[in-house]
């Protein structure tokens, strides 16, 4: 372990760096009061899990292990906070009985009874759908329920200590609002005993030593109520500072969007004696059209999409790489992500330790890795089901078999899991967007020269080999540069305008397969 923390301490990846900057900057080197370093990430219960969910979680808790790694002394806990005492304000659209959830607006989520009808509250359900998400994944995390600690009264203290700066409060907040919302504002959001719903009301009447505010109730009825004990649920902004202090949260993680939010909480929680916890800002993820993903809209991609054709690995890393940059999340992104995946699992083993500490797999495996030795690319095998015009998997096994002759689904996993990916993959978005186009005459001679050669090669001539023999015909006047004759091959002989690379390809297909291709794309064949 000191060897590795010695290189842990220069490593330059992401992770490492802000978990340096929580330890020095933050901690000074020393293990907090509390006897442990708390990680947080939040989740607002009115709708599902999403992949924003899976990101949020997956970074920090790349985060906790190269903290780990640095100050192994120092324990750490992620706490997954369910924000369920929010009251609901609208009804989402993806649930049953959602007329009987709307007589229950306004309440918290905890309070309104489950449309799918499996667990004790709406809250509950999600919470639970929240929980399944996560460990499904294998991610070690604490669950935390908001109206569990409003109603235990863990946040008691905080709150009241609200209660006592409640002037300072309310003016880091007021200049952030329109006019008619200044009115009735309060960082306090009484749940109304009568009815149980969350209520946005003004408070006319603060009692610090009681532990009370009076509000004037939507009937114009005064009623006095304490702020502890789970009476009031707070505002949004002075709630994550209150969170924040009352938990001792030393890192969380945040979107842009929520920057102005993050800004007036810190000064919040400084006013309650307490400090916002190391942060990282992550960039939004884009649509295919380069707009913010909305779950509202619905123009993003779901976590079951991309799992339905990629490994949850490959959204792992995408999420790794470049998490301040804003990237289009689509359909498109995903055989890239895959490929730069294999790439990366398939250097680790022969890197020196301090460059695997950089290497993203380190960081989505734990440090351990597996083995990947088949090599063969999420765009060749999808090239593969084209060429075969076969979905069957036992079809691409049968020429897998020749490139790597010991693998099969057993003893290649990860192999045995990207055929079946490349499999819907192409069906669903590579199929239906196949156009074959015919080759010009000076194509056609150069198709004509490279059938020519694969017939010279022997039978156990190397991917690399074929290449060579490629790019030879590519150099012709005809062609401006290889990146035009490689084009010409996909467009031709694979109906796309992006392939792989041809001398994997042809030594994966079959010399005398590809020949085959060729002697249709000479005579003018429909593919």
């Amino acid at each position: 372990m000191s060897d590795i923390r010695d290189l842990a301490r220069s490593a330059t990846s992401w992770p490492f760096q802000e978990a340096r900057s929580l330890l020095n900057d933050r901690l000074k080197g020393v293990k907090p009061e509390k006897g442990y370093v708390l990680f947080e990430t939040g989740y607002g219960p009115s709708g599902l899990p999403h992949i924003g969910t899976f990101g949020e979680v997956a970074r920090t808790t790349m985060v906790r292990r190269a903290f780990s790694i640095l100050a192994p002394e120092i324990p750490t806990r992620l706490f997954a906070f369910s924000d369920d005492m929010d009251g609901l304000r609208k009804v989402p659209d993806n649930i049953p009985n959602k007329e009987m959830v709307a007589t229950h607006l306004g309440k918290p989520l905890t309070s309104i009874p489950d449309p799918f009808g499996t667990h004790e509250s709406f809250g509950h359900h999600n919470n639970a759908r929240l929980r399944a998400f996560l460990d499904a994944f294998g991610f070690e995390y604490e669950f935390q329920s908001a109206t569990d600690w409003y109603k235990s009264g863990r946040f008691d203290q905080a709150l009241l200590g609200v209660l006592r700066h409640y002037d300072d409060v309310i003016n880091v907040v007021l200049p952030t609002l329109g006019e008619e919302r200044r009115q009735t504002y309060s960082p306090f959001l009484p749940v109304c005993p009568k009815t149980g719903i969350v209520l946005q009301v003004p408070v006319v009447e603060r009692n610090t030593e009681a532990g009370t505010i009076v509000y004037r109730n939507e009937d114009g009825s005064l009623v006095e109520t304490p702020v502890t004990g789970g009476h009031c649920k707070m505002q949004w902004k002075a709630d994550w500072a209150m969170r924040w202090v009352a938990l001792g949260v030393d890192y969380e993680m945040s979107g842009k969007d929520l920057i102005p939010s993050l800004e007036l909480s810190t000064r919040i929680a400084r006013i309650l004696g307490g400090r916002a916890p190391t942060n990282l800002t992550y960039e939004l993820f884009l649509d295919d059209q380069g707009q913010k993903i909305s779950k509202s809209k619905g123009n993003g991609l779901a976590v079951e999409d991309w799992l339905k054709y990629a490994p949850a690995e490959s959204l792992a890393l995408f999420m790794y790489q470049k998490p301040k940059a804003a990237k289009r999340l689509y359909f498109d992104a995903i055989p890239r992500v895959v490929d730069d995946y294999l790439t990366f699992l398939g250097k680790f083993p022969a890197e020196e330790p301090a460059k695997q500490l950089e290497n993203p797999v380190w960081h989505i495996h734990a440090g351990h890795p597996p083995r990947e030795d088949a090599h063969l690319s999420f765009n060749i095998l999808m090239n593969l089901v084209s060429v075969c015009h076969s979905e069957d998997p036992a079809v691409l096994w049968g020429f897998i078999k020749r490139y790597a002759p010991n693998a099969t689904p057993e003893t290649a996993p990860i192999l045995g899991g990207l055929v079946g990916f490349a499999i819907a993959y192409y069906r669903d978005f590579v199929k239906p967007n196949m156009k074959y186009r015919k080759a010009s005459a000076d194509e056609t001679a150069a198709f004509a020269d490279l059938k020519a050669g694969l017939e010279k090669l022997s039978a156990d001539s190397s991917a690399e080999e074929i290449q060579n023999l490629v790019y030879e015909i590519g150099k012709r006047p005809c062609f401006p540069d290889l990146k035009a004759w490689f084009k010409t091959c996909y467009e031709v002989l694979l109906g796309n305008d992006q392939g792989p690379r041809m001398g994997s390809f042809i030594k994966l297909y079959g010399v005398a397969e590809t020949i085959a291709l060729l002697d249709k794309a000479i005579a003018g064949e429909d593919f």
